[in-house]
């Protein structure tokens, strides 16, 4: 037991506290979410996450302290946003095909995505900086967070908002293109994509490998839409 605090009295203390934590909790829930077969409610970022939350408040451990280590994993987000290009390169010649009704299908989800948040919130009379954090939701984090400070929201809480909405994307889109009947891996790895970004992605990833490819192809349209589009159309408002 002396062994196990003087363990943790060290690592709490250094970078190797986040990347440990970080690791450690995120094998154990996808070791957990393979052997329940997949479940969407046993996603393992929205347990990893959860779970990391609680151990930070219970330790009383500061933020910077764990994203000092957390931050190498962090890094690899970006050669692993680059990494889903491989899947459309292998698809390249269906997507020009079909290219302008999926940029209709990325406007219209885009914006439907964008409409709903900040029309519910400006109804439920959240200031303008929130609804403008609201706004880029369905955008990957690092994207939303300059969207947001771009068009006067919170860079921070925006990150939340997209994270949640990849959380609740990721772990209710099964549930609810069952219950349309909507069985077709492209139509609901793009949709997927377009609402829930990274997380919501990599879950299509894990069904079908043509729902993954058309969910990170919908993640790409909408940070390069949001990022043109979102600004201009905020200032008309």
């Amino acid at each position: 037991m002396q062994s196990f605090v003087e363990l943790w009295v060290y690592l709490s203390a250094t970078p190797l506290f986040g990347l440990t934590a970080t690791l450690t909790l995120y094998v154990l829930a996808q070791g957990i979410y393979l052997r329940w077969g997949q479940p969407p409610w046993a996603n393992p970022v929205l347990w990893t996450v959860l779970t990391l939350g609680a151990l930070l408040t219970a330790t009383g451990v500061p933020y910077p302290t764990y994203f000092s280590g957390a931050q190498f994993i962090h890094f690899l987000l970006g050669p692993a946003v680059v990494a889903l290009a491989w899947p459309l390169w292998q698809r390249r010649a269906e997507l020009r095909a079909r290219v302008w009704p999926l940029l209709a299908a990325a406007l219209a989800g885009g914006a439907a995505s964008a409409g709903s948040a900040v029309g519910i919130g400006w109804a439920l009379g959240l200031p303008p900086d929130l609804l403008a954090s609201l706004a880029p939701k369905s955008v990957t984090a690092p994207v939303a967070m300059g969207i947001a400070a771009q068009i006067g929201g919170i860079p921070a809480l925006a990150a939340v908002f997209a994270v949640l909405s990849g959380l609740v994307g990721a772990v209710s889109g099964k549930y609810l293109f069952d219950a349309l009947h909507i069985t077709n891996p492209i139509v609901r790895g793009f949709a997927l994509g377009t609402a829930s970004h990274g997380i919501g992605a990599a879950r299509a990833m894990q069904v079908h490998p043509d729902a993954g490819a058309y969910a990170a192809l919908a993640l790409g349209l909408q940070v390069v839409l949001a990022s043109l589009l979102m600004p201009f159309a905020l200032r008309l408002l």
